[in-house]
């Protein structure tokens, strides 16, 4: 049987209606958004002694059943189809007798100015609106006229729509020219995933005296979720918000009905700001057997621990959701700019919207887990927030790890997973006589991290490495006391030049850093300092290199710069520090048996090899080490192929030079060594 038109401009036909009802018979066809769940708006701009115009009304129950609860009765529904009017009338006859159906064509009512307080259209600008055609948006501004028109003023034209992008500019921009106060509604789902995919809206235009242009617009969104209007500043912004919650919908739609193939990631954002406050991913794991007990639980990401790996990468989270044993996990992730208060606190806001992530098949009343380390939800504490004009905005956060440690970290916020420089914390030591009121003090909390800086330790792992590789230096290893010309280009949080500086007793470093604000940073922050043999240059990495006279300075170049330009598939160093002009430059500053360490964030395979071919052609001698559960690579540069040692060779060199480090009176964090980082080097 053929109910839809050949064609979206038949919607507009008598001829196509008068055959669709027929064919039909007397089942009810409501377009989209059944009573119940139209019923809470209806009932706030409808009232009992309002006289209603329904335009477009088929044989829909909608006024029937707003007539039969009490909510108004003085309603005139109008269709073009001879069919429905003449069905309509028979099915309501003396049963509702204040309620009338009559055979007219709303872009040319019969009904005097200022007829009624309300006009209900549903669905039937969505049916008119089938294109942006020049005749079809000229039919849809008479539609719109002859509604102003039988509106009084302070009137409301109430639309049902499933709010096409299209659709909602033009109700929208129509009526906000006309001075009317916009507000869009959404239909809260009556959780019937079988009924409609897309959500329902309700345009609500109330009716003002034409404004002046200069006059502000009145633009506002209600979410199914909240009563309280929430005000937007343009069209442009309310069709957005309109669209992510259409995406949002056809997500849980998806997510309701098979497994996810590939990880699903979205935000949820607060209410009042319009901030994300909870970054949530979806893992699938089809290895999983299901049972009665695993099929969905929702894991807490503590604060400040979004980056790490297990939490912050696609396979660490595949990981975590097989190790958790259930066959669907969502992991939240907390925002810096946002205040939690407890687990509690975030399982109260966030049960209802994760349910609608739920798997197929889970139970209506099934007690969903939420899980998390230790039950905790972390310690966050932002110490520095400000904006670069070259790094754009950055914060200095405390966060508690694993364990007890604290660490300090720098964040880019255009890159906020990444963690462009971390340390770690020291409890401060006591004085003496102090040692019976440290015993007395309470443990550390939120608001009262250590603030001492671990210069030990170097966090990252990629430093380490980097640290490790200095053992291919002349000799059979560079002793401590050896001195050592050492250029850093990137100084960041300086753990890397600062850890040189103290375990390498003689050796003089070179920093060069672009944005000054990192140097201040670095100096307030993380411990770092300038010093005879500590020297920082405000300066752009390449114009320090091309400048440096053609000759042999350096025992080490070290690159640890990370790209701005998040467009290219390589974020660590610029694509301009590989060219191979400018690494022919830097090769004419390192001495002979010197070594070039490069730090490699690339994730473009084919970015990556054109990288190490061109690497290939300037240093002979070309080492590679991974970093496990990373994307970066360390890539050890040499200029004589004679020098080539194997990986056994390399870890006793790294084992030698980590026992000439350790010298009396300097801390030494045994939690790795730099044998391990030079293990699973590789020679290309």
């Amino acid at each position: 049987m053929e109910l839809l038109p050949r064609s979206p401009g038949e919607f507009a036909s008598a001829r196509y209606w008068d055959r669709f009802f027929r064919q039909r018979g007397q089942r009810a066809f409501e377009w989209y958004g059944a009573f119940p769940e139209l019923c809470p708006i209806l009932h706030k701009y409808v009232r009992p002694r309002d006289k209603v115009l329904v335009v477009g009304c088929g044989n829909s129950e909608l006024s029937e059943q707003m007539y039969d609860v009490g909510m108004c009765e003085d309603i005139v529904n109008i269709d073009i189809s001879h069919a429905v009017i003449r069905q309509m009338q028979e099915r309501s006859g003396s049963k509702r007798p204040k309620m009338s159906y009559l055979l007219m064509d709303m872009f040319q009512m019969d009904f005097p100015d200022a007829h009624f307080q309300v006009v209900l259209d549903k669905g039937t600008l969505d049916a008119i609106l089938t294109d942006e055609e020049e005749a079809t948006l000229a039919k849809v501004d008479k539609m719109f006229a002859e509604i102003s028109r039988v509106l009084q003023i302070g009137g409301r034209y109430l639309c049902v729509s499933l709010a096409q992008a299209h659709v909602l500019k033009k109700a929208v921009e129509y009526f906000s020219q006309e001075g009317w106060v916009v507000r869009v509604h959404q239909v809260a789902s009556s959780g019937d995933k079988q009924q409609f995919v897309l959500p329902v809206f309700v345009y609500v235009m109330t009716k003002f005296r034409k404004m002046p242009d200069s006059a502000p617009r009145i633009l506002e969104i209600c979410p199914e979720e909240q009563d309280k209007p929430m005000r937007v500043e343009s069209t442009e912004r309310l069709v957005a918000v309109v669209k992510d919650r259409q995406h949002y919908a056809l997500l849980c739609s998806q997510l309701s009905k098979m497994p996810c193939g590939e990880q699903v990631s979205l935000d949820l954002c607060d209410k009042e700001s319009g901030r994300p406050r909870y970054t949530l991913h979806v893992i699938d794991s089809p290895s999983v057997k299901l049972s009665r007990d695993n099929p969905f639980a929702i894991f807490i990401i503590p604060q400040g621990r979004e980056t790490e790996w297990l939490f912050g990468t696609e396979e660490g989270r595949k990981q975590l959701a097989v190790s958790a044993g259930f066959r669907r996990l969502v992991t939240v992730a907390l925002h810096r700019e946002q205040h939690y208060k407890d687990m509690a606190g975030i399982q109260a806001e966030l049960s209802g919207k994760v349910m609608e992530l739920a798997p197929p098949g889970l139970p209506a009343r099934h007690q969903v887990p939420f899980l998390s380390v230790g039950g905790d939800i972390g310690v966050r504490t932002v110490r520095y927030c400000d904006t670069s004009p070259l790094s754009g905005e950055y914060v200095v956060e405390d966060v508690k790890g694993d364990g007890t440690c604290y660490f300090r970290r720098l964040i880019f916020l255009s890159n906020r997973n990444v963690v462009q420089s971390e340390v770690r914390l020291l409890d401060p030591v006591p004085l003496s006589g102090q040692k019976k009121r440290r015993k007395e003090k309470k443990k550390l909390g939120a608001a009262d991290p250590p603030t001492a800086i671990d210069k030990s330790y170097l966090c990252c792992e990629h430093h380490k490495a980097m640290v490790a590789g200095l053992c291919l230096l002349g000799g059979p290893h560079p002793l401590p006391g050896t001195p050592l010309a050492v250029l850093v280009v990137g100084l960041g949080g300086g753990s890397l030049p600062l850890f040189i500086h103290d375990y390498f007793l003689q050796a003089c470093v070179a920093v060069v850093e672009i944005d000054p604000s990192m140097v201040e940073v670095a100096t307030r922050w993380f411990g770092f300092s300038q010093g005879d043999r500590m020297q920082v240059h405000i300066s752009d990495g390449l114009d320090y290199v091309a400048k440096l006279a053609a000759e042999a300075q350096y025992d080490a170049i070290m690159f640890d710069v990370d790209s701005k330009d998040l467009t290219v598939g390589m974020s660590c160093p610029p694509p301009a520090f590989v060219e191979k002009l400018f690494l022919q430059k830097v090769k004419t500053i390192l001495k002979p048996e010197g070594v070039f360490v490069l730090n490699l964030v690339c994730r473009d395979v084919q970015l990556k090899e054109s990288v190490v071919a061109t690497l290939r052609e300037v240093f002979p001698l070309l080492y590679t080490r991974r970093i496990e559960g990373e994307v970066n690579e360390i890539l050890f540069c040499q200029l004589n192929a004679e020098r080539q040692r194997d990986p056994a060779e390399l870890g006793a060199l790294a084992q030698a030079l980590e026992r000439d480090l350790q010298q009396p009176g300097l801390p030494w964090d045994s939690s790795y060594t730099l044998a391990d980082m030079l293990q699973a080097v590789k020679i290309l």
